[in-house]
């Protein structure tokens, strides 16, 4: 007699309620926070500045406002997220920034704004963003069971790619369509509605969690984030070489708006589409970077080094379609070297370090992106756009040869230091860990 089959499980974001609410306000927070800042970056360059003016540092300076919050803010975001309760906190930033886009929006209906309006608001948008990011990983283990934490992980990065293609492809159609005040408006109910969603919203092993993480008497205090790093050194060696590529591959964000504006002489039709091919490679490159044989450093290299490839495509072939692709190629890229790592960090990190480990690694990996924004934006005024291209090919390189090489030389893999490399690559822990390597927070 065959046996019955095992029903087949609902998705996790339909068979529990509480996971699936905060994965819809996260889906409105990154995507309006996306929305935002490609929206803004089209405004500067194809409406606010002129012809004359400098448009390469104009928006380099406008990214690098946008990210210096997650830097600068580490500390107090891992201090802030360790005491507070996640869901207050997750509520909190995103009606903050809700009444922030409110604010904005009612200036730019009133009047015509100066363009510092934008960056102020940037400024305060990004700080929120800053502090709702980190605390949604780190509240992962409160909302599902610790046998859900992989599917829960896979749909929080899958949404992050979703999230950012949509707000990539929205942003300039919206600037185009209504200017200035249909992105902040359209910002400022997203980040509302995701509010509410968490604000009513149980947090069902907020409990246990916090039990666990409570240290029992004589037990060890909290490591320093320093501490964290020294202890792994696999993951060190990762996020330097990741935090390098960071400086190339975040530049694209920059170029694109330039590319469009001077090599294809198009409009905000056009950056969407690269927005979208940006963001549909990144969100196949998320589910299928897993089936990647090999281990995580030396997949990692390939990629980048593949990467390298298709950015320096369009320098020196010009035109949409190959723009498009190009960056299709890229996006997969990013999504299949993020795949390995996030939800192994979830596992290899004690409970009580996640939420100084997630700010750091969000601090860490952001910081070169200010200094990308500024430098490849001064650049961007002084050589073309098709050079520049040419530049993150070439910046690209060496970060793959050094990530190869420092895989071969990492020593027979142990538990706290090696693990990621033991882990066979198609399984869960290799699955649906993620890197956010080259995405603008």
């Amino acid at each position: 007699m065959t046996p019955a089959a095992a029903p087949r499980r609902l998705p996790i974001v339909l068979r529990n309620r509480a996971f699936g609410a905060v994965w819809v306000a996260q889906i409105l927070t990154q995507g309006a926070g996306r929305m935002f800042q490609v929206g803004v970056v089209w405004w500067l360059v194809g409406h606010a500045v002129g012809a004359d003016g400098e448009r390469g540092l104009a928006s380099g300076a406008f990214l690098a406002v946008s990210t210096l919050p997650a830097v600068a803010l580490a500390p107090l975001v891992a201090t802030v997220i360790a005491r507070c309760p996640r869901r207050t906190v997750l509520g909190s930033a995103a009606a903050v920034a809700g009444l922030v886009a409110a604010a904005t929006a009612g200036w730019t209906c009133a009047a015509s704004p100066p363009t510092v309006v934008a960056y102020g608001a940037a400024l305060l948008l990004a700080g929120c963003q800053a502090l709702f990011d980190p605390c949604l990983t780190t509240s992962v283990p409160e909302l599902v069971d610790d046998a859900d934490i992989e599917a829960a992980t896979g749909f929080e990065l899958a949404t992050q790619s979703l999230a950012g293609l949509a707000g990539g492809l929205l942003g300039p159609l919206v600037v185009d369509a209504w200017d200035l005040t249909g992105i902040v408006s359209g910002c400022a109910g997203a980040y509302l509605a995701a509010a509410v969603l968490v604000s009513v919203t149980r947090f069902p092993r907020a409990a246990v969690v916090a039990d666990d993480a409570d240290p029992a008497d004589g037990a060890p205090a909290r490591r320093t984030l320093r501490r964290i790093l020294a202890d792994h050194r696999y993951i060190r060696r990762v996020l330097l070489c990741f935090t390098a590529a960071n400086v190339f591959t975040t530049a694209v964000y920059v170029v694109m708006p330039l590319y469009t504006r001077s090599v294809l002489h198009a409009h905000g039709a056009t950056v969407a589409a690269l927005e979208a091919g940006l963001g549909v490679g990144t969100l196949l490159g998320s589910f299928t970077g897993a089936r990647l044989p090999g281990a995580a450093t030396t997949v990692g290299a390939a990629c980048l080094a593949l990467m390298a490839a298709a950015l320096g495509m369009p320098g020196l072939i010009a035109g949409q379609t190959a723009a498009v692709a190009a960056l299709t190629v890229a996006g997969w890229c990013v999504g299949a070297i993020g795949v390995r790592f996030v939800a192994l960090f979830q596992r290899m990190v004690p409970a009580e370090d996640k939420p100084g480990f997630f700010a750091m690694m969000q601090a860490l990996l952001g910081a070169t992106f200010p200094l990308s924004s500024l430098v490849f934006g001064a650049l961007g005024d002084q050589l073309s756009p098709r050079a520049l291209c040419v530049l993150q090919a070439v910046g690209l390189l060496p970060v793959a040869v050094v990530l190869w090489w420092s895989g071969r030389r990492i020593d027979a893999p142990s538990e706290s230091d090696g693990a990621a490399e033991a882990v066979p690559a198609g399984s869960a822990e290799a699955a649906t860990g993620a890197v956010p390597l080259g995405e603008a927070r």
